[in-house]
């Protein structure tokens, strides 16, 4: 069996967003030394890492000796290309592997690597052509949702077609890339599931949340979500199927819809942490980030039980629309911690940071994450809770 490597060793980071910040904070606190490659300088990984490498992705000599200097390669977003990852492959083991990456970046690749799993997806089509066009149409029915097949995030490249009639359209607006047709899930709620396999093979598996959205980006995590418990095990079966069938060595998160009559479906997959999972860092024993230290290190993986409900609610550069957000209002809120990611060019609908809020119930927690929020934003409470 390969040797856990152990703290003391440096790690190497693909990307240098706010899911790379906070694994280097994770693996800071167990002793771990990180370097981040990112084609930007000061990334909010970047400013608390122990080295910070700047070059693009696309300079594979500079991925090669990137890898030559570290222990192992993890990624903090999917959108790595390809070819880095193959790079950095060859001087250091890259886990989850570069496969994997490969296939959940690309729509098409990670409904076609689901399907083959077993597990149930959305009604989708492939668009590569006008007449591919039609057809998946005419197969998916309508409403439905034209995606990009490639690069697409927090609702960027997604068009809705109303009608057939709509459909070509809607793919000139994006450009005619490879799409996907996915029918519209009239579903009765969004979840998600955070899961991470050992290196032996091991699994841990963290209990859903529940999700809310506002204009396709993530607003609100619920957690524990409130769910009968055959569904609740329907979706950590999903991620078990997932995480075996796939031999991932590290942190997913499966994104779910659950339908009227119960049944979920899978929407998308994340080969990495989740905006869903931050409030793990406040809330559980272990959280999603200490999880992907453990797993790419070979180490073995951490408790997933949750130590109180939490509620966790995203800050998008929206709330410094007038000024400085009010923290001290925020933090004057009980049980409520901040997180904030290191950007310096707040923009509406960039990610900035986090609050979490934890209470002795969801609902309490869900309402003190949203009061702090609103104090933050200096809105009148009542204003803020209507």
């Amino acid at each position: 069996m390969t040797a856990p490597i152990l703290p003391g060793a440096t790690l190497g980071v693909l990307g240098g967003g706010q899911l790379g910040r906070m694994f280097t904070l994770a693996a800071r606190r167990m002793g771990y030394r990180v370097t981040v490659f990112a084609p930007e300088d000061d990334t909010p990984a970047g400013q608390i890492a122990y080295e910070e490498v700047r070059a693009p992705y696309e300079d594979l000599d500079a991925v090669r000796r990137f890898a030559s200097d570290v222990a192992v390669v993890t990624f903090e977003f999917e959108n790595v290309p390809a070819a880095t990852a193959a790079a950095a492959g060859e001087r250091a083991p890259v886990r989850p592997a570069g496969s994997l990456l490969h296939a959940t970046q690309h729509r098409r690749r990670e409904k076609q690597a689901l399907v083959a799993a077993g597990v149930p997806v959305v009604r989708h089509a492939v668009v590569e052509t006008e007449a591919d066009l039609a057809a998946a149409v005419r197969t998916v029915g309508t409403p439905g949702i034209l995606k990009t097949a490639a690069w697409g995030y927090d609702g960027k490249g997604q068009v809705r077609i109303e009608s057939a009639a709509e459909a070509e359209a809607a793919w000139d607006a994006l450009g005619r890339p490879s799409c996907v047709v996915e029918a519209v899930a009239a579903f009765e709620r969004e979840i998600s599931v955070v899961g991470a396999r050992g290196l032996d093979g091991s699994l841990a598996l963290y209990d859903p949340f529940e999700n809310l959205h506002v204009d396709h980006i993530l607003d609100l995590t619920l957690s524990p979500a409130e769910l009968p418990p055959p569904v609740v095990a329907d979706a950590r079966e999903i991620v078990r199927t997932l995480l075996e069938a796939w031999e991932v060595v590290g942190v997913i998160c499966v994104e779910m819809f659950l339908m009227p009559d119960g049944d979920l479906v899978v929407n998308e997959v994340a080969p990495r942490p989740h905006n869903s999972g931050h409030l793990t860092i406040d809330a559980h024993a272990c959280s999603q980030f200490e999880q992907q230290v453990r797993a790419v290190c070979g180490l073995p993986l951490g408790s997933t039980e949750a130590l109180t409900p939490a509620a966790m609610a995203n800050l998008l550069g929206d709330l410094w629309a007038e000024d400085q957000p009010d923290w001290a209002a925020a933090l004057a809120v009980p049980g409520v911690a901040l997180h904030l990611y290191g950007k310096d060019e707040p923009r509406p609908g960039r990610k900035m940071g986090h609050l979490t809020a934890v209470a002795p119930t969801v609902g309490d927690a869900r309402a003190r994450v949203l009061r702090a929020r609103t104090a933050a934003a200096r809105i009148p409470e009542t204003a803020g809770m209507a």
